[in-house]
């Protein structure tokens, strides 16, 4: 049986994409999209998942003003509907209570875009290039109510170039956060991905002979 999943978006969905193609393009992959929600009601991402043929609700938050609770038991009446077993939060600008990410606990996954647990919140970009950091990447974790430090279920590393600027990095990385969050999600998904305390233990890697260093001679 494949786990179902909503993914909660604010913007364009770019990872939602990313998500719901992989889903499609992999008949034994063991997520379904399910749904997909927003809480701005012209998001963009909406589009896009419709015509993909996946089924989509918005649940403003900006009526419910600073009442968090109540937005978060709305959205869990709309995850209780469809039969929701998994969230991905795919550039889901809303800070979740600590209430609801415990009911959710090892079944919410995050995505964000540098080496956790370097560089957490805003402007992550920025940071590493003030950092002078060679290597920058992008971080699938599960979600706890501290702000990106959840447990690690995949990362993945780019060169940080000398004339890079933060939209370049961010560029590049988002390529990489479009390969490995599909790829976190199956394994969370399948099971292969455990969650133990404040660790997740996942397979090995397949072995490969390169090491990316930077800068490289």
């Amino acid at each position: 049986m494949k786990r179902r999943v909503a993914i909660l978006i604010s913007g364009r969905g770019s990872n939602m994409a990313a998500l719901i193609q992989a889903a499609a393009a992999d008949r034994d992959f063991p997520a379904e999209i399910a749904l997909v929600i927003s809480n701005v009601a012209g998001a963009g991402g909406l589009a896009i998942a419709q015509q993909n043929g996946v089924p989509t609700a918005v649940v403003e938050s900006k009526p419910f003003g600073k009442d968090r609770l109540a937005f978060e038991a709305k959205l869990q009446e709309v995850l209780d509907a469809h039969g929701i077993e998994l969230i991905c939060l795919g550039g889901f600008m809303r800070l979740l209570t600590a209430e609801f990410v415990e009911r959710w606990h090892g079944r919410i996954l995050n995505i964000h875009p540098s080496l956790l647990p370097s560089f957490p919140g805003l402007d992550p970009h920025g940071q590493a290039l003030r950092a002078g950091v060679k290597l920058s990447g992008a971080t699938v974790h599960f979600v706890i109510a501290a702000t990106d430090a959840g447990p690690i279920v995949m990362q993945g590393a780019v060169e940080v170039r000398h004339d890079d600027s933060a939209d370049t990095l961010a560029a590049r990385v988002l390529t990489l956060e479009h390969r490995i969050y599909p790829e976190a999600l199956r394994l969370v998904a399948s099971g292969a991905a455990v969650l133990e305390g404040d660790y997740c233990h996942t397979p090995s890697a397949k072995p490969f002979d390169a090491v990316l260093v930077a800068p490289q001679r």
